[in-house]
């Protein structure tokens, strides 16, 4: 797979309704690798540990999505 790896945290998606959850994709493409917490702050911080900076979601994002980080 190529492309650049994008992390997409999502608010309680239908297959972990009780989570958010951050998801890694590559390129427009989602893979197996994903980070679950009730608590959307643990996430943010653990994303911004790795070094990656947070985008707002855009305006077409699926509802369920919260925010992408790079």
């Amino acid at each position: 797979m190529q492309g650049l790896p994008i992390w997409v945290i999502y608010d309680h998606p239908r297959d972990y309704p009780d989570h958010f959850v951050a998801r890694l994709h590559v390129g427009e493409t989602p893979t197996e690798e994903l980070m679950l917490s009730n608590n959307i702050e643990a996430l943010r911080i653990q994303l911004e540990r790795e070094g990656l900076v947070r985008l707002g979601r855009h305006m077409d994002d699926d509802a369920k999505i919260v925010e992408t980080w790079l």
